[in-house]
C-alpha cells in the first residue's frame, strides 16, 4: 500500500507541478476541470450510494464549469463569498446535527448544495493561481501541514476524541498540533524566508494586516480544514465508503485528497481578494 502511494504521489506531482509553472492557462484549466469532474462524481456517488446515473450528473456539471471557466465567466468573489457562507451555515452545524436520511429530498438538496461547495474550491484553485502559482502552493501547504502535523501530534500526544461518531482516530491534540504546526512555519517562512516567499499568502497577509490578523488566519483555516476533513468523513461513514473512489490508487478518491482543501480555498479567495 505504502508503495502504490508514493507512486501515485510522485506521478501526480510530475504532471501537476510543471502544469502549474508552464504559464499555460488552457493546461491549467484541462486539468482543473479533470479533477472537478472526478470530485463530483464522488460526490454525488456519496450522497447516492449505489447510483447509476452519477457520471451523466458529473459530465454535465463538468461541462458547465468547463464553459464558465474558458469563457472567463466564473465571478470568483461570487463562489468564494458563497461558499464560505454554506461552510458557516449548513456543512458545520451538520457535524453536531447530523445528515439527512439516504433517499430523502433533504439529502438530495444538500448534494446539490454541497456541489456548489465544490464549484467554489476549485474556483477558489483558478483565482488563486492567477495571483501566482506560488500564492496558489503555499496555500495548499497550510492544509496540508496541518494535516501532517495533526498525523504525527495525534500518533504522540492524542487522548481527546476530536469527534468520535464520525472519525475516532482524530484527536484534539493532533488538530492542535497540526495548528501549531502551521503558526510556527508560517512566522518562520515570513521572517526568514526573504524574497523567495515574499508573495507567499502568509507573507502577503502579514504585510497587509500585520502579526495578530495573519495568525487568526491561520488559526481559521486550520479549524477550517479539519471541518471539511470532517464533514467527508461523515459522507463516507453514513454511505458505508472506505474511500469516496479508487480513482488515485493508494490514496482514494480525488476528494479524499481536497476534502480539508474544500472550505479553505474559498476562504483564502475571498482574503486574497483583499491584498
Amino acid at each position: 500500500m505504502l508503495k502504490t502511494r508514493v507512486i501515485t504521489a510522485v506521478v501526480l506531482l510530475a504532471v501537476l507541478l510543471p502544469i502549474l509553472y508552464l504559464n499555460n492557462f488552457t493546461a491549467f484549466g484541462v486539468v482543473a476541470t479533470l479533477f472537478f469532474g472526478a470530485a463530483i462524481w464522488e460526490c454525488f456517488r456519496l450522497f447516492n450510494p449505489g447510483t447509476q446515473n452519477a457520471h451523466i450528473i458529473a459530465l454535465l456539471w463538468t461541462a458547465a464549469f468547463a464553459a464558465a471557466l474558458f469563457t472567463s465567466r466564473i465571478n470568483p468573489s461570487f463562489w468564494a463569498a458563497l461558499s464560505v457562507a454554506l461552510w458557516i451555515a449548513r456543512f458545520t452545524p451538520s457535524l453536531k446535527t447530523g445528515l439527512p436520511a439516504l433517499g430523502t429530498s433533504s439529502n438530495t438538496l444538500l448534494s446539490l448544495v454541497y456541489g456548489f461547495g465544490i464549484v467554489g474550491c476549485f474556483t477558489a484553485i483558478v483565482a488563486l493561481y492567477s495571483y501566482s502559482p506560488l500564492f496558489l502552493l503555499s496555500v495548499l501547504a497550510i492544509v496540508w501541514v496541518a494535516d501532517i502535523g495533526a498525523y504525527f501530534s495525534g500518533k504522540a500526544f492524542g487522548k481527546r476524541k476530536l469527534a468520535p461518531s464520525i472519525s475516532p482516530g482524530k484527536s484534539w491534540e493532533g488538530a492542535i498540533g497540526g495548528g501549531i504546526a502551521v503558526l510556527v512555519l508560517a512566522a518562520l517562512s515570513v521572517v526568514y524566508g526573504g524574497p523567495a516567499f515574499a508573495h507567499t499568502f502568509a507573507a502577503r497577509v502579514q504585510a497587509a494586516f500585520g502579526w495578530p490578523v495573519l495568525l487568526a488566519i491561520l488559526v481559521l483555516m486550520v479549524a477550517a480544514s479539519v471541518v471539511g476533513d470532517l464533514f467527508e468523513s461523515q459522507l463516507k461513514r453514513r454511505a458505508g465508503m472506505k474511500d469516496s473512489s479508487n480513482l488515485l490508487p493508494g490514496h482514494g478518491g480525488v476528494l479524499d485528497r481536497i476534502d480539508a482543501l474544500i472550505p479553505v480555498l474559498p476562504l483564502a479567495a475571498l482574503i486574497g481578494s483583499r491584498l
